[in-house]
């Protein structure tokens, strides 16, 4: 980002224009929503400015610029068509200390000014750094579309209803309120009246409503990639009050929750330093009896490897409802790069889903019927125990050139897909140098066409 937008106090403010053509006009419409003072230095001002000028709403200087006539000016605009004298005038009014904007001109400007849309003072702003204008004008319009013309109006009257709206506790009752009032109450009302009616029939209804109960959503996140969150996961993001997430989380599904939302982590790493069970499991309860929204957002879905009945049973001890939005396992999405299937006629019936490790370290399993051949699983947890599960299948008899497939960080920008036989597993991965999440299969290679352009893709890289 190498814009940072901010929205600027410009009330009874200087903003200095020079330029009267339709540059300069385009701007001043824009400038004329504001409360700042207005002052044009033009030269030829167009009969528009000068209207405006008879009409108070604006200071006209009629000749070129000079030095001083951006002094204590918070923005200024180089709005003359000209390039030499675009040039000269923002060189005058960076020596008087003014933020300056050329127009067509970014990378000389301080500043640019975006597409918005006005529901004052409720102000949407749209900005591209000036890679598409034409983007940003397609946005403004759906935006426009959207939202109600009365949205100024239900903001304006909210404002000066906060003080009585402190009378409900602080945090989720007052959110509920507004929540009530913008989505619900608000959208009805046709006038300012109505609007102060509807706010305080709302403000007696939740003032004599009882205390709210917390819940909790035991929540998918997916592999990684947010596209692959599930439209019921979002809608969880959007609304919760407290956000409990694993060390897995991608830090762009934490961008989707509400800004509002506390986020806490609850990170977890196997063989190294976590965040007990039993802690995570009292902030979940502490937080839904308090009267939260809880979610619990775990990586991949929370039926699959994620200590989810203990949760479920320190929510159901603690008498807090809870309920579970699945998302997409890491199996699921790994097996579609790999372009294969988890299952498949004439190789394999059925498919395990297995973990590296469990609380008591290195997990045992059924290695003699692994080891058959044909046999498919996803290997959950599983890099750091690479060598003991190469071990024990090689021990069972499996063929040592069965196909592996570890993936790191799969679906995510960074992942990584490793092709090996079991015979080679632990010094191929040793290799490979994976430090993120990382799935194994067992049993499963990419297709052809697949890793023919992971291998140019590498080749590529390497040159």
């Amino acid at each position: 980002m190498k814009h940072f937008p901010i929205f600027m106090a410009v009330e009874g403010r200087r903003i200095v224009l020079s330029g009267g053509g339709d540059a300069a006009l385009a701007k001043l419409r824009l400038l004329l929503k504001t409360e700042a003072r207005l002052t044009v230095v033009a030269q030829n001002a167009a009969p528009e400015i000068h209207a405006w000028a008879a009409e108070g709403v604006l200071t006209l200087i009629p000749r070129a610029m000079e030095p001083g006539d951006a002094m204590c000016a918070r923005l200024f605009y180089a709005a003359n068509e000209d390039e030499a004298e675009d040039a000269r005038v923002a060189s005058l009014a960076h020596a008087d200390g003014a933020l300056v904007n050329i127009v067509d001109n970014l990378g000389d400007s301080q500043f640019i000014t975006p597409a918005i849309v006005d529901r004052d003072p409720v102000t949407v702003a749209i900005g591209t750094e000036g890679a598409a204008p034409v983007l940003a004008r397609a946005i403004k319009k759906d935006l426009e579309e959207k939202l109600p013309p009365t949205l100024g109006l239900l903001a304006r009257v909210g404002k000066a209803f906060r003080t009585r709206v402190e009378a409900l506790p602080f945090g989720v009752k007052r959110r509920d309120f507004w929540s009530d009032y913008y989505f619900k109450a608000g959208p009805a009302v046709t006038g300012e009246a109505e609007a102060q009616t509807a706010l305080e029939d709302l403000l007696g209804q939740h003032l004599a409503a009882p205390e709210k109960e917390g819940r909790v959503d035991l929540v998918g996140a997916g592999p990684g990639d947010p596209e692959l969150l599930t439209l019921k996961a979002r809608k969880a993001l959007d609304t919760a009050d407290v956000i409990i997430y694993d060390r897995l989380v991608a830090p762009e599904i934490l961008e989707l929750a509400r800004r509002e939302a506390t986020l806490l982590s609850a990170g977890k790493e196997g063989f190294g330093p976590s965040v007990t069970q039993d802690a995570i499991n009292e902030m979940i309860v502490s937080h839904a009896r308090g009267g939260a929204y809880v979610v619990r957002l775990k990586s991949g879905d929370p039926t699959v490897f994620g200590r989810l009945d203990e949760e479920i049973e320190a929510c159901e001890a603690s008498g807090v409802a809870w309920r579970i939005i699945p998302g997409i396992t890491s199996a699921s999405a790994a097996v579609a790069i790999l372009g294969q299937s988890l299952t498949k006629r004439g190789r394999n019936s059925g498919v395990r889903f297995i973990t590296g490790h469990d609380t008591k370290g290195f997990a045992d399993h059924d290695w003699r019927a692994l080891a058959q051949p044909g046999e498919v699983a996803a290997i959950y947890m599983g890099k750091k125990s690479a060598r003991f599960l190469q071990g024990r299948l090689l021990m069972h008899g499996a063929d040592p050139a069965t196909p592996v497939t570890v993936i790191e960080n799969a679906s995510r920008p960074t992942q990584q897909i490793l092709s090996t036989t079991l015979a080679e597993l632990e010094p191929a991965l040793q290799n490979a140098g994976f430090d993120g999440p990382a799935l194994t299969f067992l049993g499963l290679a990419p297709r052809a066409a697949l890793a023919a352009a992971e291998d140019f893709e590498q080749k590529e890289a390497a040159s």
